[in-house]
């Protein structure tokens, strides 16, 4: 099982539809543009939201278990996909990449 480099590459924020549907709340997304997790195989970095986590997951256990090409030639590399987390107000698109690094055994 290997690693995986997941990288923060766009953020969005749609201040009108936050005003009109979502409730107050805080510290909804506290990622940052360029901001880079480690997944150590499938357990979730630590500072990565829940739900971007949810969103990902499942990508991140299959990279790290060996898959590739998982879009079907669509990634340059076939090591890597590119998820957005499913926050509707505020997504986050992040690049997850296989590492030659193997992750830590249990």
């Amino acid at each position: 099982m290997k690693k995986c480099r997941i990288t923060v590459m766009k953020m969005a924020c749609y201040e009108d539809l936050i005003a009109k549907y979502e409730n107050p709340i805080e510290h909804a997304c506290n990622m940052s543009l360029g901001q880079v997790f480690i997944a150590d195989g499938w357990k979730k970095p630590d500072g990565m939201c829940d739900s971007a986590w949810e969103s990902m997951s499942a990508f991140v256990m299959a990279l790290s278990y060996g898959a590739e090409d998982i879009y079907d030639g669509w990634m340059k590399n076939r090591k890597s996909v590119m998820i957005s987390c499913n926050d509707g107000f505020r997504p986050v698109s992040f690049l997850i990449e296989a590492l030659e690094e193997e992750a830590a055994e249990e």
